[in-house]
């Protein structure tokens, strides 16, 4: 098979064609009966199915990370007042609530009812409806709508300090990092059990071939320390990791430790936002922006700039390095309320609604903006997926 081929005519989404018996062919099948469980410390798991010819989707998003953190600042432009709201790296739907709230209060400094927003991904619209909330009239300008916007091939959970900034420029971002994640945890717990569960939580797994707190190795590699923001400033705010012995898990690693997570189901999520923006009197504008002298054409004097990683060509602002993730999603199992991730087997798998998002983590994604798909690095993840779910102890 021709593992660059199936993908010809299409850049970012697959058919629901299988990707061919051969490709699954090598990987072991997952024994037992649908009925089969596996226990992890009282809890049943009910056996993920992994094959690559269950893959229904490919997507390579990338992510606007800065050193500094996010740009949040007003800057004049022309007769124009700009808030720009961009640069969140892999925080941008976790932060989403807490950045928007800071830039709507920035906008009603310039004491304008009337405003724009640039871009409809996941911060313009949290950013839109907080603004609306705070009583000012919203019109969004951009190019793309979801679901065909960057935001929508995000991982989908919460990680409010995924390469949010440097360990260098954490001391003076810290503060503002902190309010900005307990607004935002705060609204989402808001959308716990709301129609559709667009947000839930989820048993997460993280597997390790090392005992907990071991250092990571130090290789090659231009990317920056960060800081654990979650675990020192915000610990209060969720569940604590327990670590499990052996005896209590069917994972095939020694060291093992479970997480409650919070998962955004993108799709459904985007909907809600979209559907509460227009029912509160929003408009939406088809509009593009080639560069900084376009918000002129802008009727609003007041302008929030959400383009996240199109910030860097629209601003020219080499402060954002673009950082490459590849994802793919298995066809949907309802039923699996799980999901870990193995570092040294470089795979995560999450439970979404919308299918099982299994994540290639790959070596050079950092400062790397090639948006091309790579079919072979998404197959081979669940190939290393579909092993590790054959490893596991299953229980009848």
């Amino acid at each position: 098979m021709q593992r660059r081929q199936f993908l010809r005519g299409s850049a970012a989404l697959l058919s629901a064609a299988p990707l061919g018996a051969a490709v699954a062919a090598d990987i072991p099948a997952v024994s037992g009966s649908s009925a089969a469980t596996l226990l992890s410390d009282s809890r049943e798991l009910t056996p993920m199915v992994a094959s690559p010819d269950r893959i229904i989707e490919m997507n390579v998003c990338t992510r606007p990370f800065r050193a500094q953190g996010p740009r949040i600042e007003v800057e004049r432009i022309g007769r124009k007042q700009v808030v720009h709201n961009y640069g969140h790296g892999g925080s941008g739907w976790s932060l989403s609530w807490g950045s928007g709230l800071l830039a709507t209060q920035m906008a009603q400094g310039t004491g304008r009812q009337q405003i724009a927003i640039v871009g409809c991904g996941a911060i313009g619209l949290t950013t839109a409806l907080v603004a609306q909330q705070a009583g000012l009239s919203v019109t969004i300008y951009a190019k793309d709508r979801p679901p065909y916007v960057r935001s929508q091939f995000a991982t989908g959970s919460w990680t409010p300090d995924s390469r949010i900034c440097s360990t260098e420029f954490a001391p003076a971002f810290a503060e503002r990092w902190e309010a900005m994640a307990r607004y935002s945890f705060r609204r989402f717990q808001s959308l716990l059990g709301v129609a559709g569960d667009p947000i839930e939580w989820r048993d997460m797994y993280s597997l390790s071939d090392n005992p907990p707190g071991t250092p990571a190795p130090h290789g090659e590699s231009s990317e920056p320390e960060y800081p654990d923001f979650e675990d020192t400033l915000i610990s209060d705010l969720t569940p604590q990791a327990v670590d499990l012995s052996e005896l209590n898990h069917p994972f095939p690693a020694p060291y093992v430790r479970r997480r409650p997570a919070l998962l955004f189901n993108i799709a459904g999520y985007s909907r809600v936002l979209m559907e509460e923006f227009l029912a509160a009197g929003g408009r939406i504008e088809t509009f593009i922006l080639s560069d900084r002298n376009d918000f002129a054409a802008i009727e609003e004097r007041t302008i929030i700039n959400c383009t996240g990683y199109g910030a860097r060509a629209l601003l020219n602002d080499d402060t954002i390095i673009p950082v490459r993730g590849q994802t793919c999603k298995l066809i949907p199992q309802p039923e699996v309320h799980y999901g870990f991730n193995y570092g040294s087997r470089k795979v995560s798998v999450y439970p979404r609604r919308d299918g099982l998002l299994v994540q290639a983590q790959a070596e050079g994604d950092f400062n790397n903006d090639k948006e091309n798909l790579d079919p072979s690095e998404s197959i081979s993840a669940v190939e290393r997926l579909a092993e590790i779910v054959h490893e596991m102890k299953i229980k009848t």
